[in-house]
């Protein structure tokens, strides 16, 4: 390796990233001051969650804290479809932006209203551009059919298939493609082909599929992270733990942490 390759990575959290992604950053960059090198983030953006996009934002005048997130244009793309492939519902970026101004100050309502993409991982990696948070960063999308080429073969996994005209994320387990609808009830999906360029990881794989494709010697990781990653699979790899911060679960808006 000829310099060191400093990686976080963060599914999309918020169209204002929550604050433990901001803590990431600055920890990367911290690091990179040190020991110089490149900082890759590795944008989980296959993650299915809708509720991984939701942001906490103080209310100016109450204070209090309201969460806010995307509208998808139907049920089946909020609950199963990829970030990276849920649509944004059409007059959600018009009636949030006439909120924001409660919340945030111009500048950043003026960014947001900015924004043209029309899903949600990319709306969200779009506002992050704007804040300036990945400036000098090169951005590694879980959903970039090259990038997932690429990575090894992995026997836990989740395969983007389409179903009743969606594209959904779909679990691979002893042979079936399954929808989980909660509790112990799935959806079994017909049968398939699919490659690589469909596959992502579930949790316990995402840590050496990530590196077979990125390849870092240093790697930022949560606090609740660290604590399942199964760091004997890439011993190449030295571990840090991202620096503390406060009300980690909030949008980072620009303030002094």
């Amino acid at each position: 390796m000829d310099e060191p390759v400093i990686c976080f990575g963060q599914q999309p959290c918020g169209f204002f990233p929550k604050r433990f992604l901001y803590s990431k950053i600055i920890t990367a960059r911290k690091l990179r001051e040190k020991i110089g090198g490149k900082i890759v983030f590795f944008f989980h953006d296959s993650d299915h969650d809708h509720r991984e996009t939701m942001t906490i934002l103080e209310e100016r005048h109450s204070q209090r804290l309201d969460h806010l997130n995307f509208l998808c244009e139907n049920s089946l793309q909020k609950k199963y479809s990829p970030l990276y492939a849920k649509r944004i519902e059409h007059d959600w970026k018009a009636n949030m932006h006439r909120q924001l101004p409660n919340y945030v100050d111009k500048d950043l309502v003026d960014l947001f209203g900015n924004v043209k993409a029309n899903a949600v991982a990319d709306f969200c990696l779009e506002m992050y551009r704007g804040m300036g948070l990945v400036d000098d960063m090169e951005i590694v999308r879980s959903s970039d059919p090259n990038a997932r080429r690429q990575a090894i073969a992995i026997d836990d996994y989740y395969v983007d298939v389409e179903h009743d005209g969606e594209c959904v994320r779909a679990r691979k387990s002893e042979g079936k493609l399954l929808l989980h609808k909660g509790g112990d009830v799935y959806i079994e999906l017909q049968a398939q082909k699919y490659d690589k360029s469909k596959i992502s990881p579930a949790r316990d794989t995402r840590l050496p599929w990530m590196q077979s494709i990125v390849q870092c010697s240093h790697y930022i990781a949560g606090a609740s992270e660290i604590k399942y990653m199964n760091t004997a699979d890439t011993p190449e790899i030295n571990f840090i733990e991202r620096d503390f911060i406060d009300r980690l679960n909030e949008a980072y808006v620009g303030k002094a942490c």
